[in-house]
């Protein structure tokens, strides 16, 4: 059975009416999970709603409600037009939509680059893990199945090159930037919906956030054709991007107020056929590594 990243209005109010009488929030995780939520989604459902309950309501609840839920789009950070120049590259603007920002890229990285990082992952990869919410350390899922590698910032003149291109190209400089991470998937890998940035109420997101603050924007890139699968989706959108060797998918989720914007819950699609390689970049509201 398809687990659930969409929350009905009942479900919200279920939420809402549970946490004003004093219900753990891990006990609502578990019980949305035994209706088939997105474990991911779930908790984040529930911290969101917390969070919004938290906040100060004005004079008249219709306000409150729209400023509590409703997330300020500003200026993308990605610039405007067709065509970008990002340090040493024009990349091409395929697809662009507005709220969220999301942008399909093409031309980002040539056929040798795509080819040169998989050939330096490949003889160090590990199982993939993520940011364990309570604890903050880095744990394996098996909502992630996937195995991958790091390329600390400037790791040598191919790595600083790619580094300066995608730092212009995310609008933000290179030392907010965390390393470039690479990923591969086989036949059957997933990484199922959750989100990039760390949920403010996550007790583990407090030590992740003392190395350059919150994550604002991510970039993936593609680094092979895939036969079947493998696209990277956003459930809230309706949008799928398929792997195109080269190209890339960038979005925004944070603005200069704080809020975070949760229609960017996303995945990586299980791979039907063949097997999948990605880039990631995750850029910071500082520098990366610095309290």
């Amino acid at each position: 059975m398809n687990t659930v990243t969409q929350l009905a209005p009942e479900w919200r109010d279920w939420i809402r009416d549970n946490l004003t009488r004093g219900c753990a929030t891990q006990s609502l995780v578990e019980d949305m999970v035994r209706n088939h939520f997105d474990p991911v989604f779930a908790a984040a459902s529930v911290q969101d709603m917390l969070a919004g309950m938290r906040q100060p309501a004005p004079a008249h609840d219709a306000v409150a409600a729209v400023q509590r839920d409703a997330y300020a789009y500003e200026a993308p950070r990605l610039a405007a037009g067709n065509r970008i120049h990002a340090a040493d590259r024009v990349v091409d603007v395929a697809m662009r939509l507005e709220r969220p920002m999301v942008a399909v890229l093409e031309n980002l990285l040539d056929d040798g680059e795509c080819d040169e990082l998989i050939r330096r992952a490949a003889a160090k990869l590990r199982r993939s893990t993520i940011v364990d919410p309570v604890t903050g350390k880095h744990e394996t899922i098996a909502d992630r199945s996937s195995e991958g590698t790091f390329f600390p910032i400037n790791a040598d003149d191919f790595i600083a090159r790619l580094d300066a291109r995608i730092a212009a190209l995310m609008n933000l400089p290179v030392e907010n930037g965390e390393g470039l991470q690479v990923l591969h998937y086989g036949p059957g890998g997933e990484y199922k919906p959750h989100y990039d940035y760390f949920p403010p109420n996550d007790p583990g997101s407090v030590a992740q956030m003392t190395l350059g603050g919150q994550r604002v924007s991510t970039l993936v890139m593609y680094l092979n054709e895939v036969d079947e699968g493998g696209a990277t989706v956003f459930p809230e959108l309706g949008l799928s991007v398929v792997p195109k060797k080269g190209a890339a998918v960038y979005f925004e989720y944070a603005n200069s107020h704080g809020q975070l914007d949760h229609r960017t819950l996303h995945a990586g699609a299980p791979v039907l056929r063949g097997e999948k390689w990605i880039v990631t970049k995750w850029m910071r509201q500082r520098r990366y590594g610095m309290a």
